[in-house]
């Protein structure tokens, strides 16, 4: 590896390449800001997940290149929606790896930010693994930020320096996260969830304020484990409890399994060189046949909008692509096969706006994230109802119990007119 400028780094990305481009608190923002800049070819593909911290790459009207996106961050969400250039490929995060390693859109160069190498010449991928491995076999050539506030993670996510091209040193801090406050109806959500959650299961979590409401949760329970896709900070006082020991996981047991992180810096300083910490590719962490293996898995995962059939959308609102299908339906399928698992989809009653997130119908335009057929819980903050198994009357009336009470007489209505049931 070569320690150079950015101008001669970003020097082997050639025109009609396709570039990768690291993930969330692994965003290489100084290598992105030079190539913005000062990147002169023509027919670049920016491929990634989500970024983190400005988009000039694309939010920028002035920029050359074209957006392939993953998953739809606050970052590009407008351009997405608005900008020719920037797109949004629907694809389950497990299988991302397919799509970097073939077909239109293989890795020509990967970018990446990493931490300084060992004294074997190691360099760590820091917290975010998810796809990044795939996109380095895959790249004929791999620039990276070295940063040495990048921690090391036990698990796949190193790279020698035999097989980077050119490094450029960079010492921005870390992207952080900051902590929110728990609303009201989180915390009742949360007492929901934790109300189904058996001691010895093992934790999938997003992050967020329902995510973090559950585990806030669950102090008094008993070896609990964690394999999830990602986790943040609400996680920490469990472990610090003793909450937290991955004593009846099947699939690395004892071991916190993810295969990205972002949080605060306590949660950063937690995970470097950590060797309860396993950071695996994400075609290990939500490979359903892997997850199921796991006791009791319980999948938490949110969504927009819920219709009275149990259809679930997490990543659209309409046909505004507001996020991305993400692992949820990896999960959800993976703990509904998982001995004694349960696949949660936890969302609040209303929008900010005051509309009911359970619909007699999805709006017009929206993607089905999660099928009827595969959703069994769902929770509101006004309780929890198991929808597995149930025929389509009992569907919408056990989600009417749970919607608010200024939209129940709403969806009573709407149900009695589409199953041509009086006094539904």
């Amino acid at each position: 590896m070569k320690i150079t400028t950015a101008e001669e780094a970003l020097s082997v990305i050639k025109s009609g390449n396709n570039v990768f481009v690291h993930s969330a608190a692994m965003t290489p923002g100084a290598l992105l800001k030079s190539f913005t800049k000062n990147c002169s070819v023509k027919d670049i593909s920016l491929i990634h997940i989500h970024t983190e911290g400005d988009a000039d790459y694309i939010t920028d009207a002035s920029s050359p290149y074209t957006l392939y996106s993953c998953f739809v961050g606050a970052n590009v969400r407008k351009a997405i929606n608005e900008n020719e250039r920037a797109n949004y490929i629907p694809v389950f995060l497990s299988e991302i790896y397919q799509v970097l390693q073939s077909g239109s859109h293989k890795v020509d160069v990967a970018m990446l930010k990493v931490s300084p190498p060992d004294v074997h010449g190691y360099c760590s991928l820091g917290t975010s693994v998810d796809v990044s491995v795939a996109a380095i076999e895959a790249a004929k050539h791999v620039i990276v930020e070295i940063n040495p506030n990048v921690p090391r993670v036990h698990g796949d996510g190193f790279i020698h320096v035999n097989q980077i091209d050119f490094g450029v040193e960079s010492n921005e801090p870390m992207f952080t996260v900051p902590s929110r406050i728990l609303s009201d109806e989180e915390k009742q959500i949360g007492k929901h969830v934790a109300a189904l959650i058996e001691d010895g299961s093992t934790l999938q979590m997003g992050i967020g304020g329902i995510p973090d409401a559950v585990l806030a949760q669950l102090g008094n329970h008993k070896d609990l484990g964690v394999h999830t896709e990602m986790f943040s900070d609400g996680l920490l006082p469990l472990v610090e409890k003793g909450v937290i020991t991955g004593k009846y996981k099947k699939v690395l047991p004892g071991k916190i399994v993810s295969c990205f992180s972002i949080g605060s810096k306590k949660l950063y300083d937690f995970i470097d060189n950590n060797p309860a910490m396993e950071f695996k590719e994400a075609s290990f962490t939500n490979d359903t046949a892997i997850i199921r293996k796991n006791p009791k898995v319980i999948a938490i995962n949110s969504a927009i909008e819920i219709d009275l059939t149990g259809q679930v959308c997490a990543d659209t609102i309409g046909t505004y692509q507001y996020s991305g299908v993400g692992g949820q339906m990896d999960f959800i399928r993976g703990a509904s096969l998982s001995q004694g698992g349960k696949p949660i989809i936890a969302l609040s009653s209303c929008t900010r706006k005051g509309e009911s997130k359970i619909a007699p119908l999805l709006k017009s335009g929206a993607g089905v994230t999660t099928t009827r057929a595969h959703v069994h819980w769902v929770v509101t903050e006004f309780g929890a109802v198991n929808l597995f198994g149930k025929d389509l009357v009992e569907r919408a009336k056990l989600l009417t119990s749970i919607a608010h009470p200024n939209h129940r007489e709403m969806l009573i209505r709407a149900a009695s007119e589409r199953y041509h049931q009086n006094g539904f």
